[in-house]
């Protein structure tokens, strides 16, 4: 259906906006936002997704989207007569031919505008240095509505004559070890994942394992859309070489919406590349120093590749002026790939150029031997399971939705020796006791898991923020002391009295129950979840809840729908749901 839709758009001369609404009210919020940028856009989705749009805008008070989604939206399942054929748009290479809203921040997405000439230039140059034939095969689960899955697989794959197959999101989070299968099926030479699909898909063959397996077809597996970690790859790699995975098929790679998709991709058939890098050396306008591997003071930092044809990256000093080789520096780009500026037909955005014309991206890096290695993000976002979440809008919704007073929360983004990749830490001023402490803390989980999706890793008490002489919050030194282990003795006490509660919580409870807590300590083996706790209050992450839900689906087949999850969200509530309709199920069958 979006494939339809889009190409449709493109035919008919009609600019496709991809948009991910998701089941948070983050997402949903979003599309609002969207939806006012362009004051009033056609809406093209499902039939139930405009039921839950309308429900949503009306529980806001948002009247100008119930507006839009009442009087221009029209659904992919009335879209019956295609017997009259559409008058075909001629564009030209200048033309709009789609706008991707950035997916990190939910109260101000701003809308990259991408030329035919833009993405002509950027699938031109991912077909070359892949060395993409139509003798290929491709196999993606990345959403449609994300660049790596529309430009960097479909339309690239598309241009080069290669057969595709799509597996949905959805089915990836719940089942992922069914994507490397259907890709053994299916022959396929062409895969993709974030960092986060390779976690999740580890997380879930190292309990079942996989069989009959052959991937000694696949030559190329991309990695990007977030920061990469070494030892993931190793880890997955290492985990797949018996399945005939070449070591050469990970190929880190680095691009940026406003790039199109791709900047930075290796040369297929070699092993990718990772130094050691000292921590310390990798602050803007520093040298990056090599460090010895493994040892405390060393990051490890994955070469993304080269830039490709008609497109050239710099690495700038404070000034805007190119630095030399190995010094760490802001990324800046140009090239036929790159976006002439955001949606703003109001004139108000800032457009993300230096005055010599090159488009500054926000993260940092520096180039070894041609080679780019992007070290971080110059401002403080958060990169979570291939989204951008910026800590003033996690902030915005404790204080709105938690009832914390404001400059009484700060949110970072940190991460400790062991882990693949950023957590997100919430620091609370608390002058109280610990116990009065929790309930506070589940509150502040629910409302970040319910209004942004994200699970928050730790949220520690403070007897005082630190802030700059200006009133700034100092989020990195937070950070800091956090990956130092300054609060580990605090976090130690507030697993105990969280450990205590839930096992007074736990001893009684149904067998059913019982089933369905087995169910969830498998899945969420990182902390005790009791009969009652509430799943959004713990930080229990959409892809967890997709494979709870699966597995209660294998032991109690056509039950429950993934949406029940959410609306009963704790084990005894999904229990209680299960056994009445298990119950009205029973006495059908009797009566009949």
């Amino acid at each position: 259906q979006f494939i339809d839709g889009f190409w449709a758009c493109v035919l008919g001369g009609i600019v496709p906006v991809p948009v991910a609404v998701g089941i948070s009210d983050a997402h949903r919020h979003k599309l609002m936002h969207i939806v006012a940028r362009l004051g009033r856009p056609f809406l093209y989705t499902t039939g139930p997704q405009v039921a839950r749009l309308e429900k949503f805008a009306a529980s806001e008070g948002l009247s100008f989207a119930s507006a839009v989604i009442n009087e221009r939206t029209f659904t992919a399942e009335h879209v019956a007569d295609i017997s009259q054929p559409g008058e075909v748009h001629r564009s030209v290479p200048g033309d709009t031919a789609l706008i991707q809203f950035s997916s990190g921040s939910t109260s101000e997405p701003k809308g990259i505008v991408l030329s035919h000439a833009n993405l002509l230039a950027n699938i031109r140059a991912i077909i070359e240095r892949s060395r993409l034939t139509p003798h290929d095969r491709g196999l993606s689960w990345m959403p449609l509505t994300h660049d790596m899955g529309l430009i960097g697989q479909h339309l690239a794959q598309s241009a080069a004559g290669i057969s595709q197959a799509i597996m949905p999101t959805s089915l990836f989070s719940r089942r992922p070890l069914l994507w490397l299968k259907e890709a053994s099926n299916l022959c396929s030479t062409l895969l993709s994942s974030p960092n986060f699909g390779y976690k999740h898909f580890l997380k879930v063959f190292d309990g079942k394992g996989l069989e009959g397996v052959d991937l000694s077809a696949v030559r190329i597996i991309w990695n990007g859309a977030e920061p990469i970690s070494s030892a993931l790859c190793t880890r997955f790699l290492d985990a797949m070489e018996p399945f005939g995975l070449s070591r050469a098929t990970m190929q880190p790679v680095y691009g940026l919406a406003e790039g199109s998709v791709a900047v930075t991709m290796p040369n297929p058939d070699r092993k990718y590349s990772v130094l050691s890098v000292k921590r310390l050396s990798l602050a803007v306008g520093r040298q990056a120093q090599m460090e010895v591997p493994g040892s405390a003071a060393a990051v490890d930092i994955v070469g993304v590749g080269q830039p490709i044809d008609d497109c050239r990256l710099r690495i700038a000093d404070d000034n805007d002026a190119g630095v030399a080789d190995g010094i760490v520096g802001r990324i800046q780009i140009c090239g036929g790939n790159v976006t002439d500026g955001y949606h703003d037909p109001d004139g108000r955005l800032e457009q993300p150029y230096t005055p010599d014309g090159w488009l500054k991206t926000g993260d940092l890096g520096f180039i070894d031997n041609g080679e780019l290695y992007v070290t971080g993000r110059e401002k403080e976002i958060i990169f979570i399971n291939g989204e951008n979440y910026y800590p003033h809008d996690l902030e915005f919704i404790v204080e709105h939705h938690a009832g914390v007073e404001l400059g009484k929360v700060v949110v970072t983004g940190a991460r400790v020796t062991g882990r693949d990749e950023d957590e997100v830490i919430v620091f609370l001023l608390h002058r109280g006791s610990l116990g009065d402490f929790l309930p506070l803390a589940n509150k502040v989980k629910r409302s970040i898991a319910e209004r942004a999706a994200v699970d928050v890793g730790r949220i520690v008490p403070l007897r005082t923020i630190p802030k700059t002489t200006s009133g700034k919050l100092q989020r990195r030194q937070l950070a800091h002391r956090y990956e130092a282990g300054e609060f580990d003795a605090t976090l130690v006490s507030l697993d105990r009295l969280a450990q205590a509660s839930a096992t007074i919580r736990n001893e009684r409870i149904s067998e059913l129950e019982h089933d369905i807590f087995k169910i969830c300590a498998a899945v969420i083996a990182d902390r005790d979840v009791g009969a009652d706790d509430d799943f959004f209050e713990l930080g229990i992450t959409s892809l967890a809840l997709a494979q709870i839900y699966e597995r209660i689906d294998e032991k109690y087949p056509g039950c429950l729908d993934m949406e029940d999850l959410f609306e009963r969200s704790s084990i005894r509530a999904i229990a209680a749901h299960l056994e009445a309709l298990l119950k009205k199920e029973s006495a059908v069958q009797q009566a009949s």
